[in-house]
């Protein structure tokens, strides 16, 4: 009976050099397979802007994972929606989100949108007024409008009837007020909603045309105003150009209301369930429009869907089509039907977001179905906008950009270059100290820390077309002390084997007998230094986190190159001559280490001569 084979004291290192390799050639395949040969690179290094958003809210325990995770759905399909491609929408802590927006896209279009991160709501219109219009210097000859009566040219009615409907404007072409139905603030809806009120700008308009007949200077008999005539101030011609009727409570905010200035437009609050006073997103004929808004009657989140979409039976252009859902549809069908019984402006509701306007269309019967289409003469991208808007702008919390970071290609570039080249400045350095002190060892460091990059290369291109990790230059750092680790395990091992054979130890027990402490101390080593990067990603934010992350790959995967190929291979070292005899460029030559003669015990005396000797 053949007698089984022992396994060797050494164990069998090939096994495990072969599963490193079969492993290292997978990662390899899979990340050429999947055409992610290269890791995705974060803002700092790439170029781009970056937009932290911290989430606020008067009652705290709104602020939580939940809401932040639909805030950051709802933020990451706008910005997507707005063509931007690769943008990362992260959330970090408690109420911190990062929008990455890559070089190549519209950044400063998708970061106007992302900082539109408020709450959304339908609002009916109260009063209308223009915002910071100035009236024209009084001029000695009365213009053409103002012959006749005074009075007949700027008629506050006249205007806004003949635009009334979108279909009007061969009655409205012998007006000068024809040109306010261009506005994109007041469009129709749906079939039963029609174009807009006639903005302010038409009395405006009028009032450009005939000055004298804003009340502060009558006309002579013959026709030729004073020359004296006082020039009306912007708000008086506000307050005179005001269309519906200001709630009390609202009177002093929107007189005092001046929207021609950033900072007043974006302080304006209000509550959901109060009337508030608004200003609109964009200027229309060159001046901004204030509005005294009524209670939200619809939320934005009941939106289920809007799209833009081309009108080629009509001709009317691009348009939205909206769909709201079941709460939705029942709340926009009552407040349509409240609406159409109205007059202008009082017939139009206001759609709101971040306390600003974004359009107030007019109403001219109840929508019920839940679908409606928005019409103005849009341009395409006007159409995209307020689309976006409406399907993505109904977030469950309010949120403040805390910081936006823009970094341009050109420095980005400059940056990778100067964290690549760091790396081959440690790398070289590990080298060479690896080679001048440890000799022949120092190819094992040098084998091992190539196997530990090609690992950590295709992990992270991997990772960034699987979860979308972006390298950026922290990350880069913590690749960099990577590089450190990796040698540190190497350097323990190696000197606990040197420590062995200066005590008189051949090579090959001194391996195997140096690797139970060496592990434990590596094992040790690399555990504090991942308990580190755990803590450090849990706790920190933005771009530290991407040292954190890298710091703990790389960590893991010191141990796993120790274990399965650093280890392996020096015991199958231990068995060729060039390091077992300790040639002197081995870096394992007794006499360069020190080493003390072999200890030869007295030789055992045999059972059987023992036994003949007591007898």
């Amino acid at each position: 009976m053949a007698t089984p084979k022992s396994r060797p004291r050494d164990g069998y290192p090939g096994r495990a050099l072969a599963l490193i390799l079969v492993v290292t050639v997978g990662l390899v395949a899979l990340m050429f397979g999947t055409g992610n040969t290269k890791p995705r690179l974060g803002i700092d290094l790439a170029g781009g802007t970056s937009i932290t958003l911290t989430a606020k809210s008067t009652d705290p325990k709104a602020v939580n994972k939940s809401n932040m995770d639909i805030a950051t759905g709802i933020i990451e399909r706008r910005v997507n929606g707005m063509g931007v491609s690769e943008a990362e929408v992260q959330t970090q802590g408690s109420d911190t989100i990062i929008v990455n927006i890559p070089k190549g896209g519209d950044r400063q279009n998708a970061a106007d949108q992302v900082g539109t991160t408020a709450k959304l709501f339908f609002r009916p219109v109260l009063a209308v007024a223009p915002s910071g219009i100035t009236a024209p210097a009084p001029t000695g000859t009365p213009s053409a409008g103002a012959s006749g009566s005074p009075s007949a040219a700027p008629s506050g009615s006249a205007a806004p009837s003949a635009s009334a409907s979108a279909g009007a404007s061969s009655s409205a072409s012998h007006a000068p007020s024809a040109s306010a139905s261009a506005t994109k603030q007041g469009r129709s809806v749906g079939e039963a909603l029609a174009a807009e009120a006639a903005s302010p700008s038409a009395a405006a308009t009028g009032a450009s045309t005939a000055p004298s007949a804003s009340g502060s200077a009558a006309p002579s008999a013959s026709g030729t105003p004073s020359a004296q005539a006082t020039q009306p101030s912007a708000a008086d011609l506000s307050a005179a150009m005001t269309q519906g009727t200001v709630p009390p409570e609202l009177q002093a905010a929107f007189a005092n209301l001046d929207c021609s200035k950033p900072e007043v437009r974006a302080a304006q609050t209000g509550a959901d369930d109060k009337a508030m006073v608004a200003c609109s997103q964009k200027p229309e004929n060159g001046y901004y429009e204030k509005l005294a808004l009524g209670p939200a009657a619809v939320k934005g989140s009941d939106v289920s869907k809007a799209q833009p979409s081309l009108d080629t039976q009509t001709g009317a252009g691009w348009q939205v089509q909206l769909q709201f859902n079941g709460t939705g549809t029942d709340a926009f069908a009552k407040v349509t039907g409240q609406l159409a019984t109205q007059t202008p402006p009082t017939n139009q509701f206001a759609i709101v977001l971040d306390n600003q306007v974004v359009s107030h269309p007019q109403v001219n019967g109840p929508i019920p179905g839940g679908s409606a289409v928005i019409t103005g003469r849009f341009s395409q991208a006007e159409a995209q906008d307020l689309s976006n808007v409406l399907s993505y702008g109904a977030l469950p919390l309010e949120f403040a950009k805390s910081d936006i970071t823009t970094v341009s290609p050109a420095l980005g570039s400059d940056q990778l270059k100067a964290g690549l080249v760091a790396g081959a400045i440690g790398m070289l350095l590990v080298v060479a100290y690896s080679l001048v002190y440890y000799r022949g060892l120092g190819l094992v460091s040098i084998a091992g820390l190539i196997v530990s990059a090609i690992l950590t290369y295709s992990i992270m291109s991997l990772l960034g077309g699987g979860i979308g990790f972006a390298l950026n230059l922290p990350a880069v750092c913590g690749a960099i002390v990577a590089i450190g680790i990796t040698a540190d395990s190497f350097i323990v091992y190696f000197e606990r084997i040197r420590d062995e054979v200066r005590e008189g130890a051949p090579l090959r027990p001194a391996v195997q007998r140096a690797w139970p402490r060496a592990r434990r101390t590596i094992l040790v080593s690399d555990f504090v230094s991942f308990l580190c990067a755990a803590v450090l990603y849990v706790v920190s934010v933005g771009k530290v986190q991407g040292f954190a992350f890298t710091l703990g790959l790389t960590t893991a995967l010191d141990v796993v190159v120790i274990f399965l190929f650093t280890k392996p291979l020096i015991t199958l070292l231990a068995r060729r001559k060039f390091f077992s005899d300790g040639h002197p460029w081995s870096g394992l030559d007794p006499k360069r280490l020190g080493a003390r003669p072999p200890l030869r015990s007295s030789r055992r005396r045999s059972p059987s001569s023992a036994a003949v000797k007591e007898a």
